[in-house]
């Protein structure tokens, strides 16, 4: 069993003998504390001239085992998600070497309890487009958020998803396009926290 032993605020992938660094993003608590029998995939912040790439390596992914992506804070969910979406594919399509225990983790910094800390994401389908139908919140790039297209305070989401007069329509949780993946870690953690519960959504949007 490999366990995941690396610093909480910046990560160093040692590839081919040379050091390469990865801005983890930081959220206020932890999903899950650890994860074993993992592979290691890293999604590098890459600058060409006046453009922002995202850099994948998966050069020592395992198709059996856990998954846990490392990929830079300042990375745009735009560059994010193409990627994550070709991962999950693979693994998903990978027959010959299925696992069905094995999951999909995203990494960050749990600045509270100063230790490194996972996000499952395994059952996530993304979707790049709004919805069309559902409850939807939608996470803005500069950090509000709308309720069906209506302003609400963060502290007041949870009240309002309980105020809900159809609690049978399914909610649909989106995100900015152009929000960096750290500050969609911080609202996946904000969201697992107000639904009282350590699971993932099944769709989520990108927009």
């Amino acid at each position: 069993m490999m366990k995941y032993l690396f610093g909480i605020a910046l990560l160093f992938c040692f590839s081919c003998g040379n050091k390469e660094d990865i801005l983890l993003p930081k959220a206020d608590r932890t999903i899950v504390k650890e994860v074993v029998d993992l592979s290691p995939i890293y999604i590098f912040f890459r600058v060409k001239g006046k453009d922002t790439l995202a850099e994948v390596n998966r050069k020592n992914s395992i198709g059996t085992t856990n998954w846990v992506l490392n990929i830079d804070k300042r990375l745009p969910l735009r560059l994010v998600v193409p990627e994550v979406i070709k991962l999950q594919d693979k693994k998903r399509g990978d027959t010959a070497h299925k696992n069905e225990a094995a999951q999909n983790y995203y990494s960050y910094a749990d600045s509270i309890g100063k230790n490194l800390a996972f996000i499952p994401f395994t059952n996530v389908y993304y979707k790049m487009g709004k919805p069309k139908n559902g409850i939807i919140i939608y996470f803005a790039k500069e950090g509000t958020i709308k309720l069906n297209n209506e302003l609400v305070l963060k502290n007041d989401l949870k009240k309002h998803i309980n105020n809900l007069e159809d609690k049978s329509d399914q909610i649909r949780f989106c995100f900015d396009r152009n929000s960096s993946y750290g500050n969609y870690v911080q609202q996946k953690v904000f969201v697992d926290a107000i639904l009282k519960k350590n699971a993932v959504l099944e769709e989520e949007f990108i927009y």
